[in-house]
């Protein structure tokens, strides 16, 4: 009670303001988080993000280096024959070692069956016509020129490619031993 008596006799008069010493005032909100740093969990999605960018453009520089071999290896080949036939009887044999990756029977088919196989393989059009007469009888004609054997080689070097690049993964079969 006796601690009790100068706080009492502190207390106000009844008319008058109290001076509250324990007067309460509004919740005060914390500030807004910052941006940085971010949350661990934004730190493994820019984790994962680079990973997955670092994987694609090491996939895309392979393939292309793989590309880039294919079309080298092509080229030179077709480069090293002498005169038109030659180069016509080049073409024809890349192309049909190249159909035993996509079916091992390819490389026995002649004439339009041989010219459709390669017109699916290229998906496209473009054997059905004369440059596929050039590479069925070009290595036998006397007559083959330059202009025609050309066309042959642009029609032939990307369908080249795409007979040997490997089977998608889906694809690929289990060989048993």
């Amino acid at each position: 009670m006796k601690a009790l008596l100068p706080l009492l006799a502190q207390a106000p008069a009844q008319g008058a303001p109290a001076a509250d010493p324990l007067q309460l005032r509004d919740v005060h909100l914390p500030p807004p988080p910052s941006w940085w740093p971010p949350a661990p969990g934004w730190w493994l999605v820019f984790g994962w993000t680079l990973v997955a960018a670092v994987a694609i453009l090491w996939w895309w520089l392979r393939r292309r280096r793989w590309r880039r071999g294919i079309e080298a290896l092509f080229d030179a080949s077709v480069a090293a024959a002498t005169d038109p036939q030659a180069r016509a009887a080049t073409i024809s044999e890349l192309l049909r070692r190249a159909s035993r990756r996509r079916d091992p029977a390819a490389d026995r088919l002649a004439g339009e069956d041989w010219l459709r196989f390669l017109d699916d393989a290229s998906r496209s059009s473009l054997f059905s016509g004369e440059v596929g007469r050039t590479l069925l009888e070009g290595a036998f004609r006397a007559d083959v020129g330059e202009a025609a054997c050309e066309t042959l080689r642009a029609a032939a070097r990307p369908c080249f490619v795409r007979l040997m690049r490997p089977p998608p993964w889906w694809r690929l079969q289990r060989r048993t031993r």
